[in-house]
Parts: structure tokens; C-alpha cells; sequence
């Protein structure tokens, strides 16, 4: 993915995605049975991130169109350190990162998926940076 910008045209490391605003994460997970991609809501306020999650709802329809599929919502979810976050995120069970035959099917759900998480974001990301 290193040669591919952003949706703005800049160099991007798209595994450690920057989204700018604090408490707003990008996660691509892969590990042994199951690769995952999300928006991550993590702010230690449990009114602001449900703030923020209603925030994204009213953009639902932009980024599930964005997309081209329907994610799963997880207001006040756990994460694994047992914190509260919140979720929205799209799951592929069933791979496995340890085993190179499934890193064909992890890179092909997790890149364009983070491609247009960007696009959205470049669109949306000014609604939550006040």
C-alpha cells in the first residue's frame, strides 16, 4: 500500500492511519482467526463518545455509501484491555494472519476498506475537529 496517497494525494502510512483528531482511530487488525477494519471511538468520557458516535450516525448513510456495504455499530463497547470504546467496524472470520494463504483475502478486504474509510474522512473529518 506505500505507493498509494491518500484521497488528498499525499503519502500515507496507511497501517498506522492518522486521523488528526484525538480519540478517533483507524483500526486494521488481522490475527489468528479473524482481520478486522474500523472506526475506533476511545475517549475516556463516555458522554463524548457517545457524542461522537451519534456524530457518525448522522454520517451513516455517506460512509456505508462510500463503502458500498453496511458495518457493524458498537456504542460503548469493550475493547481488549476491558476500556470502553466504540465501534464501527466490518470483520472477516475465518482467516488466519499466521497462514500466507489467507494474506491474499486479508489484503483484499482490508485495502480498499481503508481507502475509502480515507475518502470518507477527508470529507467528514472538519464536522469533528471543533
Amino acid at each position: 500500500m506505500k505507493p498509494i496517497p491518500n484521497a488528498e494525494g499525499r503519502r500515507i502510512n496507511w497501517p498506522n492511519y492518522k486521523t488528526g483528531v484525538r480519540n478517533i482511530y483507524f483500526r486494521m487488525k488481522a490475527e489468528r482467526d479473524f482481520a478486522s477494519i474500523g472506526i475506533e471511538l476511545g475517549h475516556s468520557d463516555e458522554e463524548l463518545q457517545e457524542l461522537y458516535f451519534d456524530q457518525f450516525s448522522l454520517f451513516r448513510k455517506m460512509l456505508e455509501g462510500t463503502l458500498e456495504e453496511e458495518w457493524e455499530w458498537k456504542l460503548l463497547d469493550q475493547n481488549e484491555f476491558g476500556q470502553p470504546v466504540s465501534r464501527i467496524e466490518k470483520v472477516l472470520p475465518n482467516v488466519n494472519v499466521m497462514n500466507p494463504d489467507d494474506w491474499p483475502e486479508i489484503i483484499s478486504f482490508l485495502k480498499p476498506r481503508i481507502i475509502a474509510l480515507d475518502e470518507f474522512w477527508g470529507i467528514v473529518k472538519p464536522g469533528f475537529e471543533s
